[in-house]
């Protein structure tokens, strides 16, 4: 399967924000984007002037490539989003919010959102009690997710009962860190997302 394997603080940098891809080191002076804030490459300090379609293929390079998605996957949302009743832009957050990897991560099991991504395919994470590997699965009002007993004794496992306890979670899940057990409490919404993200120049982009 198709993945970006390249280095994650060279993205936080093209687009111009901290997109929190390497967990806790984006909140210390090792953060590369804290270090260089300019683009990558040869000429990354020169500022350009961006035309129109630019700004809104950089919006959306930055929340694909926060979310870990890639282009194919990240256009089959927009669809669905678009055919949804509501705001497109709002629709399509709120989808990318509610991926297993995505919740995971907010609950706190997980340091990002590739490590929540790892934890999922390789079994580590239940479902209303069963297995589940598939990262891009749609949560749902009342499902309880959590960690399988026989990996609740390892490193990366323990590490995010520390996570839980200093990083928090948003108000639509609850989480138990002792148990290390989380529960979906409601869909979220545009407001639970307080990332900047300006998605209707995503819904512009994909409109032309």
């Amino acid at each position: 399967m198709a993945r970006y394997t390249g280095a994650k603080c060279r993205l936080c940098r093209r687009e111009g924000a901290k997109l929190f891809l390497k967990g806790d080191r984006c909140f210390t002076d090792k953060c590369a984007y804290e270090r260089r804030p300019y683009a990558p490459g040869q000429h990354g300090r020169i500022r350009k002037k961006m035309s129109d379609y630019a700004v809104q293929l950089r919006e959306k390079q930055k929340v694909r490539r926060m979310y870990g998605i890639l282009e194919e996957q990240f256009r089959a949302y927009f669809q669905r989003a678009d055919m949804k009743k509501g705001v497109t832009g709002d629709n399509l957050l709120i989808f990318l919010e509610r991926r297993m990897d995505n919740v995971v991560y907010r609950m706190g099991f997980a340091n990002s959102r590739n490590q929540a991504r790892q934890l999922v395919r390789h079994g580590v994470i239940t479902l209303n009690g069963k297995r589940v590997t598939v990262p891009s699965i749609q949560v749902k009002t009342g499902d309880v997710i959590g960690i399988r007993d026989q990996n609740r004794e390892s490193p990366i496992i323990k590490e995010a009962q520390q996570v839980i306890a200093r990083r928090g979670c948003p108000s639509w899940v609850e989480v138990d860190g002792a148990a290390l057990k989380g529960k979906v409490n409601a869909m979220p919404t545009r407001e639970d997302i307080q990332f900047p993200i300006n998605e209707q120049l995503i819904v512009e982009l994909y409109s032309k």
